[in-house]
């Protein structure tokens, strides 16, 4: 590629009849500045295009880390979610275990109450009959005791009646 340099160091033979050295030069001059404006452009926009394609490498590397990082959120968002599901469900079953222990303990506690309460029922029973037996022997002495005092006073009474008829 030429430079502006290349440009303005070029040397022309000289022909008879050939252009004006003046209007050459003028022109070249021209051509120069214009050249060397392009060629200046051309740097800057290569710079610039160099800067640009940093910055789509950067953007680039950017959305890569954006994608990686919901990729890894995604991820523990679910890891989370199945962690969190599988604990509920372990709560639950040591909820149900525990809530069962506590049936069965209640039952066996019902059931020892029960067999107290039919014990306390059969002392009251055999206590009752106890206490009824025992009345009845008062009663059965009571009554033998009436008897015999009233056949002592029986007696009583017929000895003294024949006494006096005597």
């Amino acid at each position: 590629m030429l430079t502006p340099l290349d440009i303005e160091s070029k040397e022309f033979k000289r022909a008879p009849l050939g252009y004006s050295m003046n209007e050459v030069d003028r022109f070249l001059d021209e051509v120069i500045l214009q050249y060397e404006k392009l060629y200046r452009e051309n740097i800057d926009l290569k710079d610039k295009m160099v800067v640009l394609n940093e910055r789509i490498q950067n953007y680039k590397a950017m959305e890569q880390t954006l994608k990686n990082t919901l990729l890894l959120a995604e991820k523990t968002s679910e890891e989370l979610k199945n962690s969190a599901y599988q604990k509920s469900e372990h709560i639950i079953k040591e909820a149900e275990l525990k809530s069962y222990e506590l049936i069965q303990q209640a039952q066996d506690e019902v059931l020892v109450v029960e067999q107290h309460i039919g014990q306390l029922k059969k002392q009251y029973e055999s206590t009752k009959i106890q206490f009824k037996h025992f009345l009845q022997t008062q009663l059965d002495l009571l009554n033998q005791d009436n008897t015999f005092k009233i056949n002592l006073l029986d007696e009583n009474i017929k000895a003294t009646h024949s006494q006096k008829e005597s």
